[in-house]
C-alpha cells in the first residue's frame, strides 16, 4: 500500500522547506514516488492510491503522459473497420479535436477540458458534432482500456454530450419522386427507380450489374458498392456493415430496367476490391459515367442530382440527398402493411431496431388497423353466438 513521508531540506538562507512524498509500488513491483507541498494533497493521493490498488484499478500516474494526438492516431492504425471509414475518423479529429486536444497529454484532459473544447464545436450541424464526440470519447475509452488513464473525461456527469434535435422523417411523395426522376438526364434517371423502387444505398446503385439482378425469381442481389476515397479513388467492396442482401424487384422497376439496358448497355468496370490495394475486380455495371467508368458521388451529387432537385422545385436541403429515395421506399413498404423486419431486411440494416425507430411515426395507422381487428374479433363472435 502507499504510504506518506515527510520530508525537511534547508535552503542557502536558512529557510525550512517541507515537502511530503507518497510512496508505493505499482502492480509490476516497481517502487514509485511523487511529492506533494502540502500534507493534505498528499494524504488525498496516498489513499486514492491504496484504494486503487486494493480494488485492482490501479493506473500509472505517468502512464497517461502521451498527446492525445500520437495516442489517437496509433489508435486509429489499430481499427479494423472499412478504410473510408478510417479516412472519415481521422479527417474529423483531425479538424475538429486535435487542434486543440492534439498536444495536451491524455491524463491532463478532465472533463472542464472536453466541455470547453466542446463549445468550439457550437457552429457544426448537430448531428456532426455527435459523431465528433463519439470519436474523441472512443480514443478516450480505448486509453483506459489500455490503462493509460483511470476514466474516460467524456463520460464525466458534468459533461453535456451533444444532442441532436430530433426531427420527424417527412418522407417524399411519389409526385415528387417523379418530378426529381423526370428533371435528371435520360441516361441516369434508372438512380431513381433503384433507389425509390428497391431502396438502395447510392453506392449500391453505383455497383449494381445485371448479373446481380434474376429476373426470374423476381429479386435483385445487393452484392457490392462503388467506395470513394480522396482524391476521388474509387474501390468496389461490400455493402455497408459488409452484408449482402436480397431485395423484392417490382414489375415497374424490371421494365425500367431492362428498357434501360437496351438504351444504354452494361459496361464492364474495374476497380480495386474493398482498398486501394486490393484485388483488381471486373464488374459488368449497369450504369456508368459517359466516360464509361464507376460514378462517382460528388459528381452525380453536385452536377446532375442539385440540378434535377432545382428543376422540380425542391429545395436543396440535406433532407432531400439521393438518400431521400430509400425513405420513400420505406415508408411505401411500410404504408402497404410490411413489416419492420422485412423492410429492416431489405434496407440492410444490422438492426430491426433501428428501422423501427426511424420510421415508426410512419405507421400512426396500425392503430386504426388494430381497432379495426379487434372489433372484427368481437362481431365476428357475436355473430358465432347468433348462429
Amino acid at each position: 500500500m502507499a504510504h506518506v513521508e515527510r520530508r525537511e531540506r534547508r535552503t542557502a538562507d536558512g529557510t525550512l522547506l517541507k515537502t511530503y512524498r507518497v510512496r508505493w509500488r505499482g502492480p509490476d513491483g516497481k517502487e514509485r514516488n511523487k511529492t506533494f507541498q502540502k500534507k493534505v494533497e498528499a494524504d488525498r493521493f496516498c489513499a486514492v492510491v491504496s484504494a486503487d490498488l486494493a480494488k485492482g484499478q490501479y493506473v500509472d500516474p505517468d502512464a497517461g503522459k502521451i498527446p492525445f494526438e500520437t495516442y489517437a492516431r496509433k489508435w486509429i492504425d489499430a481499427q479494423t473497420f472499412e478504410e473510408t471509414t478510417r479516412e472519415a475518423v481521422e479527417l474529423r479529429l483531425r479538424l475538429h479535436a486535435f487542434p486543440i486536444l492534439g498536444d495536451r497529454y491524455l491524463s491532463e484532459i478532465q472533463p472542464s477540458t472536453i466541455q470547453s473544447w466542446l463549445r468550439t464545436l457550437a457552429d457544426l450541424a448537430p448531428t456532426y458534432r455527435k459523431v465528433v464526440f463519439a470519436n474523441v470519447s472512443t480514443v478516450f475509452t480505448a486509453a483506459v482500456d489500455d490503462e493509460l488513464i483511470p476514466k474516460n473525461p467524456c463520460k464525466a456527469p458534468s459533461v453535456r454530450k451533444p444532442r441532436s434535435d430530433p426531427k420527424k422523417l417527412v418522407p417524399w411523395t411519389s409526385k415528387r419522386v417523379l418530378a426529381v426522376r423526370d428533371a435528371l438526364p435520360d441516361r441516369y434517371q434508372i438512380v431513381v427507380w433503384l433507389g425509390a423502387g428497391l431502396g438502395l444505398r447510392q453506392g449500391e446503385i453505383f455497383g449494381l450489374s445485371p448479373d446481380d439482378i434474376d429476373f426470374d425469381a423476381s429479386e435483385v442481389h445487393v452484392r457490392r458498392q462503388v467506395k470513394l476515397f480522396s482524391s476521388n479513388r474509387q474501390v468496389f467492396g461490400l455493402p455497408k456493415g459488409r452484408k449482402t442482401r436480397k431485395v423484392p424487384l417490382p414489375d415497374a422497376v424490371a421494365d425500367a430496367i431492362t428498357a434501360y439496358m437496351t438504351a444504354h448497355p452494361p459496361i464492364e468496370v474495374t476497380r480495386p476490391w474493398t482498398t486501394l490495394d486490393g484485388k483488381p475486380t471486373t464488374v459488368s455495371l449497369l450504369l456508368t459515367t459517359r466516360e464509361k467508368g464507376a460514378m462517382n458521388r460528388n459528381y452525380f451529387n453536385t452536377y446532375l442530382w442539385r440540378p434535377a432537385l432545382e428543376r422540380a422545385g425542391v429545395p436543396d436541403l440535406r433532407e432531400n440527398g439521393c438518400h431521400a429515395l430509400r425513405h420513400f421506399f420505406a415508408s411505401t413498404a411500410l404504408h402497404e402493411g410490411e413489416t419492420i423486419k422485412a423492410v429492416s431486411e431489405y434496407l440492410g440494416h444490422a438492426d430491426p431496431g433501428f428501422t423501427l425507430r426511424t420510421y415508426t411515426h410512419l405507421m400512426e395507422g396500425s392503430s386504426e388497423r388494430t381497432r379495426r381487428a379487434i372489433d372484427t374479433a368481437f362481431l365476428g363472435e357475436d355473430e358465432e353466438s347468433d348462429e
